[in-house]
């Protein structure tokens, strides 16, 4: 769900902690050396994100920032900030052009353009920390 997170909301604040838990702690920021994205081009995006991003005239562009267990797809539209929460279960990252990267959450979908090694760098430690939130014995299934 796209939550407006333009002003300060103790109740849509309190959603997206439950829904992709806490921000990372300064000790688990360096350890992963960053939580942040790079700014991260949209090429293309579902339609409920396609309808606000029309509005302006501005270049479309999102971060995304690291949670404990999830990420938050962020992007402005007439001096709106807009946020999706993306828990790790229900990500899922495709690599489509050699220049391109597709994050996907049940009907919402963003893409985006990685045209620089930081990106493609980020990407991958995003893959990664996906790929450890699985199960680890068959017992846990």
């Amino acid at each position: 769900m796209l939550y407006n997170v333009s002003y300060n909301n103790n109740k849509i604040d309190r959603e997206i902690s439950e829904e992709v838990g806490a921000v990372l702690t300064l000790k688990e920021r360096w350890k992963l050396k960053g939580s942040g994205s790079p700014k991260l081009f949209i090429t293309s995006c579902s339609i409920q994100i396609h309808n606000l991003l029309v509005l302006d005239n501005n270049a479309n562009s999102c971060n995304v920032e690291i949670r404990e267990k999830g990420i938050i797809v962020r992007f402005r539209s007439l001096l709106e900030t807009f946020a999706l929460p993306i828990p790790f279960y229900k990500l899922t990252i495709y690599k489509g052009r050699a220049q391109e990267y597709s994050i996907h959450k049940d009907n919402y979908f963003v893409k985006l353009k990685a045209d620089h090694k930081r990106i493609h760098n980020f990407f991958d430690k995003l893959s990664q920390l996906k790929s450890d939130q699985g199960f680890e014995y068959i017992d846990d299934l």
